[in-house]
């Protein structure tokens, strides 16, 4: 099983990509689907709804999905905490909130949105860093903190929201999640970025690993704790903030992808990364997917179908006392 974890979470996410190319409400068959991707003949409209609304949006749910795995796993292995998530500690709230700020004060055009999303995002991050480096905090702590400050980073967009009313919409798209307005652009910056997170952590695998001890092991083996954990957690968050920035808060991927990697193949990073981004992005392919076909007219956001399957893994981690390593 452990072998073939990867092999088998690639099929499952290229049948899915294609299941998602055909469904939708314009009655398109899989055989159209897979003539129009070989570049044979079939309608232009068709072959316009494939390849310039779905297939950007199937690639884009599955790229950032992939980094949020991805940044889920270096948070729990930064803050030895399996139920660390950029999410529940407020990273995602902090880049939404950065962007509500920007869209506020009119400084938007000015910096753009990635930028504000990524300065939100950082403040939040080193916040986290500092409790992290105090030696009385434990992981509960850490954990309840993050929720706090989801709360406040919640009720500072929703002020924000009553008395800038003219961006009602736009802000409350970045609480939400969605990715109805992808592009082939973002999909290659997306890319980018997963790239440049995954390879510094995978030459890295053995410093993630030494993050698991406590810090005077770690210490021992040669390892500088505060400026390793700082550098993963500014590295994860800076890939987070890219995906909020364009796709806004999608919520609990980075928590069940990682903790359901690791009960199958155990916590060594250097197994545990790829398999950790691949089934993020499925598992948000599968709920961007959901989202679309769910309602017969409309869609729902994203973020909600990512709670709906992370919340009770989170209640089920608390209960079970699964909020620690070691």
């Amino acid at each position: 099983m452990k072998r073939m974890l990867v092999p088998v979470l690639a099929g499952t996410a290229l049948t899915l990509m294609l299941l998602s190319l055909t469904l939708g409400p314009s009655n398109i068959k899989l055989s159209d689907t897979v003539a129009i991707l070989l570049g044979k003949g079939a309608s232009a409209n068709k072959a316009y709804i494939i390849l310039q609304l779905r297939l950007p949006r199937i690639l884009s749910s599955f790229l950032t999905g992939a980094i949020l795995g991805l940044s889920g796993a270096v948070f729990q292995a930064a803050l030895r905490n399996p139920m660390a998530d950029p999410f529940i500690l407020g990273i995602s709230s902090g880049a939404s909130f950065g962007v509500a700020v920007a869209l506020f004060i009119g400084i938007a055009p000015l910096l753009g949105l990635p930028v504000s999303a990524l300065v939100g995002a950082l403040g939040t991050t080193l916040f986290i860093v500092a409790l992290a480096s105090r030696r009385k905090s434990s992981s509960t702590t850490l954990l309840l903190t993050g929720v706090a400050v989801n709360y406040i980073l919640s009720a500072a967009m929703t002020l924000l929201m009553f008395l800038h009313k003219e961006q009602y919409q736009r802000i409350l798209f970045w609480t939400l999640g969605s990715f109805s307005s992808s592009t082939y652009g973002q999909v290659v910056v997306v890319l980018f970025a997963w790239i440049i997170l995954f390879i510094p952590l995978s030459l890295n695998h053995q410093s993630m690993d030494m993050l698991l001890l406590d810090e005077l092991s770690a210490r021992a083996g040669g390892l500088s704790v505060r400026r390793t954990r700082l550098l993963f957690l500014l590295l994860a968050s800076f890939a987070t903030a890219l995906c909020v920035s364009y796709y806004g808060v999608i919520g609990f991927i980075g928590l069940m992808a990682p903790h359901a990697t690791r009960l199958i193949i155990g916590p060594k990073h250097q197994k545990l990364l790829f398999p950790s981004s691949l089934l993020g992005g499925l598992l948000l392919l599968a709920s961007d997917t959901i989202s679309r076909i769910l309602l017969p007219s409309g869609e729902l956001p994203v973020g909600i179908i990512t709670s709906m399957l992370g919340v009770p893994l989170f209640l089920y981690l608390l209960h079970r006392g699964r909020y620690f390593y070691g």
